[in-house]
């Protein structure tokens, strides 16, 4: 398993696919940006899926809520509209949640996850919102003897609690769904699904439009206070608010609040021209999602006309300290995801890349999200570790219940909002740290693939976020 060299990469379009698609399919009516001052019942800053769920469902409890939201792009041009669209609750990692939070706790959070991805089909359904929602469950493969029983703990605990959800596959079980050279055994989770994520952002946008949510795009928010009222300063207007609402994802590291638990890190997709013949040879028809056990992750789906888009997560585009056009586009890591993808499915080396993208993931030491409230009315929901797609449905469930103060014990006392997040290092130690490790990580996980033993120093580099506690994984 050799690995392609001087292949030119897709250019920057800009913008991912994803949104190029959604933007043809249906442009949307204009939000022009913020251009005097305003008040509002409630100011949501960040226009992605954290911030127009909890927006949705603010209107649905109070449709009076007078609500805007302020998004310093356009919907869908931040990382709802860039991540490879699989929607899925917590199931895979069962096992560690358990043995973190106890088994009840646990079982909660994925029960409460598991709602959200079901919601999110019947919310397409029910608004004509065509996001190729697909439940057709995601697969968890080793494509390295290492990361063969990872999903072990799991497993056991998903029989222990009398649940049919994850279902153990060997190779051959495994290949009869998606024929890779590299796959050595796997979990298959029955509830997960597949959606096109930017038409999923672009769909919100429209349906909050039509309930009278109040969108400015290309919007930046300056400077904010909490206080009574909440302040949003922009560069043409103010937005004076009862109560706010902050979603700002990887962008919320740059707050001094958030500084020392949400770290920015990057993740590249590239995707491929339609090749529904090469699918079918390698049984991949299905519409499963796959992922794999390293710890810089491998995740790959297909699309309706047979493409496939092939994702690698857990890079840092140098000390990371911004979020700058690297994260966007970096070519160094389109072309390792390129490399990888024909790696795993050598067939595919002679389809063209039809495109090629990036964008920001805002990662949480524990690897899961977590919502909170800074003083009495104002909110936030942060570190989705490039697993948001379902989490921030659910998300806008706590946030618009925090907001309105709404009585739900179920919801409140749910870990994402009863533990406190991890914090990372300060600087200067965080970023440059940070940055060795997530470059050990990835080599040991690429000489596992290759059959190889890392160096110790490697293995000992790799190891050592887990050993003190953090999960660095995308």
């Amino acid at each position: 398993m050799t690995r392609r060299h001087d292949t030119s990469m897709p250019p920057n379009a800009g913008r991912s696919w994803w949104l190029l698609d959604a933007l043809a399919a249906e442009p949307g009516e204009p939000c022009p940006p913020l251009s005097k001052d305003t008040t509002a019942d409630v100011v949501i800053l960040g226009g992605g899926y954290t911030g127009m769920w909890t927006a949705l469902m603010l209107k649905e409890r109070d449709p009076g809520l007078d609500v805007v939201v302020l998004e310093q792009d356009i919907c869908g041009g931040g990382p709802s509209g860039r991540n490879g669209g699989f929607l899925n609750s917590w199931w895979s990692g069962l096992g560690e949640l358990c043995q973190r939070l106890g088994d009840e706790k646990a079982l909660a959070l994925c029960r409460a996850g598991s709602e959200s991805v079901t919601s999110i089909g019947r919310f397409c359904s029910d608004n004509d919102v065509d996001a190729w929602f697909m439940y057709a469950g995601d697969l968890g493969v080793a494509g390295s003897k290492s990361q063969m029983g990872a999903w072990d703990d799991s497993v056991a605990a998903s029989k222990r609690m009398g649940l049919d959800l994850l279902q153990e596959l060997d190779a051959g079980a495994l290949r009869k769904r998606v024929d890779s050279p590299m796959f050595l055994g796997g979990v298959f989770d029955a509830d997960a699904a597949t959606v096109q994520p930017a038409r999923l952002a672009r769909g919100l946008r429209r349906v909050l439009l039509e309930k009278g949510v109040r969108i400015h795009e290309f919007t930046p928010v300056t400077r904010f206070g909490s206080g009574s009222p909440c302040v949003a300063e922009t560069p043409s207007g103010v937005v004076r608010a009862g109560s706010a609402v902050i979603a700002l994802n990887a962008w919320a590291a740059a707050w001094k609040r958030f500084r020392r638990v949400v770290m920015a890190r990057g993740s590249y997709i590239v995707l491929t021209e339609p090749a529904p013949e090469k699918l079918e040879q390698i049984n991949w028809t299905g519409g499963e999602g796959v992922w794999d056990c390293r710890a810089s992750l491998h995740y790959l789906r297909t699309t309706p006309d047979g493409r496939i888009a092939f994702g690698i997560g857990g890079l840092q585009p140098g000390l990371a300290k911004t979020i700058g056009p690297r994260f966007a586009y970096d070519e160094s890591a389109i072309r390792l995801a390129a490399q990888d993808l024909w790696m795993m499915f050598p067939s595919f080396k002679d389809v063209p890349l039809a495109a090629a993208w990036g964008g920001p993931i805002d990662v949480a030491g524990h690897h899961m999200p977590f919502f909170g409230s800074l003083g009495r009315n104002v909110h936030y929901g942060l570190g989705f570790t490039g697993n948001g797609v379902g989490p921030c449905h659910l998300g806008g469930r706590i946030l618009s219940a925090m907001t309105v103060g709404a009585d739900e014990p179920e919801l409140m006392s749910l870990p994402i909002v009863t533990e406190e997040p991890m914090r990372f290092p300060p600087e200067p130690f965080r970023s440059p740290g940070a940055m060795i490790a997530n470059g050990a990580i990835r080599r040991k996980d690429e000489a596992e693939d290759r059959g190889e033993e890392p160096s110790p120093l490697v293995d000992f580099v790799a190891r050592l976020p887990r050993r003190l506690g953090f999960n660095l994984g995308p």
